[in-house]
């Protein structure tokens, strides 16, 4: 009897370790950066010790944001849709903001962090992503069907949120420098937070079917799903936050080659908001163009449109409420360059989701603007 107990409890265990082994490496990293962070980033103007530096912190994060999605992602599946989703791109967006704000706690993040952050949401989803996902849904099947009724009430929210959040400063007469003052932080962050807890209403009870597949289309689909698992929601959301914790730590570390690549190599400043949004958004992209190919581009667009309208409506107040409380300057108004990409890319999502029907010329038209945007970032 004691020899089958040890034994039954370490064959469970195993299969815990293979799956799981991420947060062993994540924490091991974590106690090393405590430990000897200031001599592991001491001299990164050595190209070697840089790169491996730079790819070691990269590689950890990126392991921890798609564990964190893998068990958001069945936590999601434990609670349907559209709430599933709304968990995913939640989890997300917390990654986004905790990433942001210990970046520039540490004293190495630009004023114009969150802008950036946000601004690359924007562009490489909307444009992006969008239009990689149009593209290979439409290679693969021709013409693809969601719910219009959802899209719309996404834009409805992005459009003017954006525009509030990253042109509205521009204009602003009471703050220098393209920024809020306290008073118009304060009412825009309550703005923000109450708009998108309107839209969260709206998406998770009163309109739901605006954001699941009519039953005619998808009886055709071949949806491709988070696998099943035998554990409850409870475990799945446990293991998250485990993942989550190292992280803090792990971003702050990531801000000392992010600042001597813009300011020791002389990258654009713009690249550090690029690369926190790539992170964040690369699981994400993962499981939306898994979805397009499986012919289940509802699930590809709740997931796309919620990361921007999540990103824009949490990320912006929050980091509105980090400059009240630490009186750190954040500046959110874009360039005119910048601007005019943000104009093009809202018109452009709005008339591409003015339609039931996608395309593989809708995809390219989208790709073509987000390669601009990338252009633009290294050359002017």
């Amino acid at each position: 009897m004691s020899t089958t107990a040890p034994a039954g409890a370490a064959s469970r265990l195993a299969p815990f370790l293979r799956r799981e082994w991420p947060v062993a490496a994540n924490f091991v990293t974590m106690a090393l950066f405590l430990a000897f962070g200031q001599q592991l980033l001491a001299d990164l103007a050595h190209g070697l010790r840089f790169a491996l530096v730079l790819a070691w912190l990269l590689g950890s994060i990126l392991l921890a944001v798609f564990a964190v999605v893998r068990h958001a992602e069945r936590v999601a599946a434990k609670l349907g849709e559209p709430l599933g989703t709304l968990v995913l791109t939640l989890a997300i967006t917390g990654i986004e903001v905790m990433i942001i704000v210990a970046t520039m706690s540490t004293g190495h993040g630009s004023p114009t962090l969150a802008r950036d952050t946000t601004f690359a949401v924007i562009m490489i989803v909307l444009n992006g992503m969008v239009g990689l996902t149009l593209l290979v849904g439409g290679l693969k099947y021709r013409e693809q069907d969601y719910n219009l009724q959802g899209a719309n009430a996404f834009l409805a929210v992005i459009l003017p949120l954006a525009v509030m959040g990253l042109i509205l400063p521009n204009h602003t007469l009471s703050s220098p420098d393209k920024t809020f003052s306290p008073a118009q932080a304060g009412f825009l962050t309550l703005v923000f937070l109450s708009l998108y807890g309107v839209f969260l209403t709206i998406q998770n009870f009163q309109h739901r079917a605006y954001f699941r597949q009519s039953p005619a289309v998808a009886t055709t689909q071949r949806p491709v799903r988070a696998a099943k698992s035998a554990n409850s929601a409870q475990y799945h959301a446990l293991l998250l936050l485990a993942y989550l914790g190292p992280l803090v730590v792990l971003a702050e570390q990531l801000a000392v080659p992010i600042d001597y690549m813009v300011r020791g190599l002389g990258a654009p400043a713009a690249v550090a908001g690029f690369l926190i949004a790539v992170i964040v958004l690369s699981p994400e992209s993962v499981v939306s163009v898994r979805a397009a190919l499986g012919n289940d581009l509802q699930r590809s667009v709740n997931i796309l449109l919620g990361s921007a309208l999540a990103s824009i409506g949490l990320t912006i107040p929050a980091m509105l409420v980090y400059g009240l409380v630490t009186g750190y300057p954040v500046i959110l108004g874009l360039d005119p360059a910048n601007v005019t990409l943000l104009a093009l890319t809202l018109v452009l999502s709005a008339t591409t989701l003015s339609s039931s029907r996608t395309n593989v010329l809708l995809g390219a038209v989208h790709l073509v603007v987000f390669l601009a945007y990338v252009m633009l970032m290294f050359q002017r």
